[in-house]
């Protein structure tokens, strides 16, 4: 890896970085920090047992609240987080890849001694550095606000970690197809669109699986199938071998990253 590229390109993406990380951190704060009105109005997990149970599925909350680790679980995890990571690795995979090869950049990237796979590994780390600093901003805004704002109301920290690691490598396998995909483009609107396309089409395959048992075959066609923030909170399931699996297609999908990058022919 290029220490003084890695450095360059940290503080290139630093602007947009900060903007997902302080929108992330921002509204974990909001949600613990109304959940004690939530908690205390009558009636609400009733109104909830009143919706279907494929909505109940969507919307992550099956079971209805009955903690603080459920609620944020369902309310952030199971829908805004994602979307938030989703738009974070499709951007940022083709910005630190195929943007620099379709504006140019990248031939005089080229130029310097780096090599195509130190350059590579660079902008992998960079990408995956970014990720990692929302996850954790996020996990300790959570902490802290649920410590600071609130009263009376119990996070399970330790659990609490788990889902946040097991968050990020869920989405360390999406940056990694992203990845590829922008590794092997010229163009960049190309790749971002068939990046936000497979993630997506992932995404609304999750919702029609979680819909009704008709469709549960659908999520076997989704990397979300692993991804269940209420079960994973509540030690439901095997984070262990979720976690290996997920870390072992991260690191194959950036290897194979960087074998095609090495050996494709750029336009340079």
């Amino acid at each position: 890896m290029s220490l003084p590229l890695y450095l360059a390109m940290m503080k290139s993406h630093g602007k947009l970085l900060g903007g997902f990380i302080y929108g992330a951190a921002a509204y974990i704060i909001l949600i613990i920090w109304i959940y004690p009105s939530i908690a205390d109005m009558k009636g609400f997990n009733d109104m909830i047992a009143a919706l279907p149970e494929g909505m109940r599925k969507l919307i992550g909350m099956e079971n209805g609240i009955n903690s603080l680790s459920d609620y944020i679980a369902g309310e952030f995890y199971g829908m805004l987080f994602l979307i938030i990571l989703m738009v974070y690795v499709i951007l940022t995979s083709t910005r630190v890849m195929a943007r620099l090869v379709d504006q140019g950049s990248m031939a005089y990237l080229l130029a310097t001694p780096n090599s195509r796979v130190k350059v590579a590994i660079t902008q992998a780390a960079v990408l995956l550095t970014g990720l990692a600093l929302i996850v954790g901003f996020t996990t300790i805004s959570g902490i802290a606000a649920s410590e600071w704002l609130i009263e009376g109301y119990q996070l399970d920290v330790a659990s609490f970690i788990t889902l946040n690691i097991l968050t990020f490598l869920t989405f360390s396998s999406i940056a990694g197809y992203c990845f590829l995909i922008s590794s092997l483009s010229n163009d960049e609107k190309k790749a971002l669109g068939i990046s936000a396309g497979i993630t997506l089409l992932f995404y609304m395959l999750n919702m029609a699986g979680k819909l009704s048992e008709k469709t549960e075959w659908m999520l076997n066609l989704t990397i979300f199938k692993w991804y269940d923030p209420i079960k994973m909170i509540n030690n439901e399931t095997d984070a262990f071998w979720i976690g290996c699996s997920l870390g072992v297609s991260t690191f194959l999908l950036f290897l194979i990253s960087v074998i095609v990058f090495k050996k494709r022919n750029l336009p340079l």
